[in-house]
């Protein structure tokens, strides 16, 4: 039975070795798509280029511009002199936002009466300028906090008889780098993808060559037909994620604080079942490409769009958190960053853990049934 096991891991290792387009597939694509999104799936905004219209152009209304530039945050472009000038500027997406400072912001102020400053943001991009809103009232509310301190201190009045002030601590990303979050989730996608993608392949291709008629004649069962086409896949997915987790550390400089050892274990139990799922693709097809697109539609798009990449599985509807129920990418997104940012312990995971065993033994499981050794 080892013997029978051994020599289909032997044959699917050569397969896999000496076709440079699978190796291809399973080390450098994952790579390069690390990289690429790494780099450019940026969710931090900074330097976000701003224009004022300072119509009062008055020393308060130059602290109060001074109030945004000297944060990282907004980058100054340009200082306008008219109402279709910053028009020009949004329309040209030159700026992001512009703040219009009326005329008589500064004699209002000292005045002890309100002021009304507009903010103009451009909503292009939705979620971006619900940032750039949150950013602009919180500059707006510490400028305003100083000038109250200012007002008390010419009056002789404590400071501390200022407002209550709101002192914010951010737990376990306190530096609120967007990378910190994103690649350990690109990292899960990673895993996710590329070793489903090659394993859908194993099965079918041997169709469409006709060698599968040589394993249908054999003496071998069909589950050692499957575990020895797995065990290669999970080998080679085990070395995309040394791989890949090494790049979050060095070049990404992602915060890690948790456990190697439970993360790896994780690692181990969320590849067994993709490459369980391309499998039972790969059975299930008489086509490569129709494995292919399967495994697209399939699995690529639910395990980037339910799986909590982009989204919190708390903040989704009922019929979306059932389809991420579904998705082993789910139970691996939490725990990897968990493990990362958080540093939570196996004890924490267990249930997880059991899941993505669980789900492993079902689609292994399902696999064997499907693939009949016959002829015809």
């Amino acid at each position: 039975m080892h013997s029978r096991v051994l020599a289909i891991v032997r044959k699917e290792t050569r397969e896999v070795l000496r076709d440079p387009i699978y190796l291809g597939l399973a080390i450098a694509v994952p790579v390069i798509i690390m990289v690429l999104l790494g780099l450019g799936f940026v969710l931090d905004v900074k330097n976000l280029p701003v224009a004022f219209y300072d119509q009062d152009r008055s020393p308060l209304s130059r602290d109060y511009i001074y109030s945004f530039t000297n944060s990282e945050y907004f980058h100054l472009v340009a200082l306008a002199t008219s109402p279709d000038e910053f028009e020009r500027m949004i329309q040209s997406a030159d700026v992001r936002a512009v703040v219009v400072i009326p005329p008589e912001f500064s004699r209002r102020l000292n005045g002890g009466k309100p002021v009304s400053v507009q903010i103009l943001v451009d909503g292009s991009f939705a979620g971006r300028a619900m940032v750039v809103s949150g950013y602009v009232a919180a500059i707006d509310a510490q400028f305003n906090a100083q000038l109250l301190s200012d007002y008390l201190a010419r009056n002789g009045l404590a400071v501390s008889a200022v407002p209550v002030a709101v002192m914010g601590r951010v737990w376990y990303n306190p530096s609120l780098e967007a990378a910190n979050s994103t690649v350990p989730g690109l990292l899960v996608i990673n895993l996710m993808f590329y070793p489903t993608l090659l394993a859908s392949l194993v099965v079918v291709r041997e169709k469409e060559r006709g060698t599968i008629f040589n394993i249908y004649c054999s003496p071998v069962r069909r589950w050692e037909v499957i575990i020895g086409k797995a065990v290669p896949y999970i080998g080679v997915a085990l070395f995309d994620y040394f791989l890949l987790f090494a790049m979050s550390m060095l070049l990404f400089k992602v915060r890690f604080v948790g456990n190697f050892f439970v993360l790896t274990l994780g690692a181990a139990l969320f590849v067994a079942c993709c490459i369980g799922l391309g499998l039972v693709i790969s059975v299930s097809c008489k086509t490569q490409v129709a494995a292919m697109l399967i495994t697209f539609v399939g699995l690529m798009t639910p395990s980037m769009l339910f799986s909590g990449m982009l989204t919190p599985i708390a903040s989704m509807d009922h019929s979306a958190q059932v389809i991420s129920r579904l998705i082993p990418a789910s139970y691996f997104m939490g725990m990897a960053r968990g493990v990362f940012m958080k540093g939570l312990g196996f004890s924490y995971y267990l249930p997880d853990f059991l899941t993505l065993l669980l789900y492993a033994v079902v689609v292994y499981g399902i696999s064997t049934v499907a693939f009949r050794k016959k002829v015809g």
